[in-house]
């Protein structure tokens, strides 16, 4: 993921608009047509505001403790 480990930082995943649009991107570079996203640790940050703004194209979503769920609340 962009900014972790020994990734460089990447200006659009900055806000969680850039990091749905950056998940997106990659999904569709990599032609998956309604994938399981399998988010561990760090990824968290990635798949929550992707799977609350385009939940619709997975087929399912399964987070191995994920980071970054302080930001969502329950609903």
């Amino acid at each position: 993921m962009p900014g972790y480990g020994d990734s460089p930082p990447a200006e659009m995943t900055a806000t969680a608009q850039g990091r749905v649009a950056f998940l997106d991107h990659v999904l569709q570079e990599l032609g998956m047509q309604r994938p399981v996203l399998v988010s561990p640790s760090m990824s968290g940050r990635f798949a929550l505001p992707f799977l609350l703004a385009r939940g619709d194209r997975l087929a399912g979503f399964v987070p191995v403790a994920p980071v970054g769920t302080k930001d969502y609340a329950a609903e």
